[in-house]
């Protein structure tokens, strides 16, 4: 056998030794940890390798037949464990405990931790469409999603910002500050975020009207958004705007990032803050 053929073997070899290498891996068994991760799959036509998700995973709709496994942070060890997975898609919210203990039992898991922005959010998506076998088709769907993004960011810069303070939180008051990618999303439509310098993200309720902020974006995440919507109108500087000011966002909206969904997210918030320019764009 040549140097070279040796040098070619003696490679091969090693990239399929080397754990995480995907493309030496073939994952037919995966459980899915978050509900991004679990409509990235379906996304990338690999829902047939979804063995089991959380109870949170309920999009697309047929997510919700998959065998269920514990919630976004809690989960079970000893029914994953069972399943025989190939692979455990997890996130940062994931347990760590747990997520140690199905390491030490010989179950690879990737961690995606949670995206600072849309780059990020198309960095992972990349790196699942390895994961499945489907690099081509998820550099398809996060080019297509690229474009829209581009597209409404080039016509946002052209106007005014838009003061936008986001609620992902009510009891405490939490917001979203300059490392999140909803602070990508509001910037990137034409908002300026105006919690985006705070050095912590629990506040007060007047400590936001202090900034004056011409929309309410509000994450119905666990919490009733109706009667938070009710709680800031008590205000005046909030009820003087009228009830459109405060704007309920379902939780997948906000909080569940894929490409396709950055980019519809992206494009119904421009409309919400530049509506005239939307209009006439369209």
């Amino acid at each position: 056998m040549s140097v070279v053929k040796k040098i070619i073997l003696f490679t091969a070899v090693l990239l399929w030794a080397v754990p995480g290498y995907c493309a030496a891996r073939d994952y037919r068994r995966i459980v899915s940890l978050g509900p991004q991760l679990t409509e990235a799959l379906y996304l990338l036509s690999a829902d047939d390798r979804l063995i089991a998700d959380t109870v949170y995973c309920t999009r697309p709709p047929e997510a919700k037949a998959k065998e269920k496994v514990g919630n976004v942070v809690e989960v079970s060890v000893e029914k994953i464990v069972v399943l025989k997975p190939d692979i455990v898609l997890a996130t940062g919210l994931t347990n760590k405990n747990a997520v140690i203990k199905l390491k030490s039992l010989g179950i690879e898991v990737r961690v995606f931790r949670q995206p600072q922005d849309f780059s990020q959010i198309c960095q992972q998506f990349s790196e699942l469409g390895d994961i499945v076998g489907k690099p081509e088709l998820a550099g398809v769907i996060i080019n297509s999603s690229r474009q829209r993004v581009e597209k409404v960011r080039a016509r946002a810069a052209k106007l005014r910002k838009v003061k936008v303070f986001v609620q992902i939180g009510a009891d405490p008051l939490v917001t979203v500050r300059s490392k999140d990618f909803i602070n990508d999303l509001v910037e990137s439509a034409g908002g300026a975020n105006v919690a985006k310098d705070l050095p912590g993200i629990i506040l007060s309720r007047e400590s936001v009207l202090a900034w004056a902020p011409e929309y309410i974006f509000i994450v119905d995440m666990g919490l009733s958004g109706d009667q938070e919507r009710k709680a800031w109108l008590k205000f005046n500087t909030i009820s003087a705007k009228g009830p459109d000011a405060i704007r309920l966002f379902d939780s997948y909206e906000l909080c569940s990032p894929t490409p396709v969904v950055f980019a519809d997210t992206l494009e119904k918030i421009a409309r919400i803050l530049h509506p005239a320019n939307e209009a006439k764009d369209d």
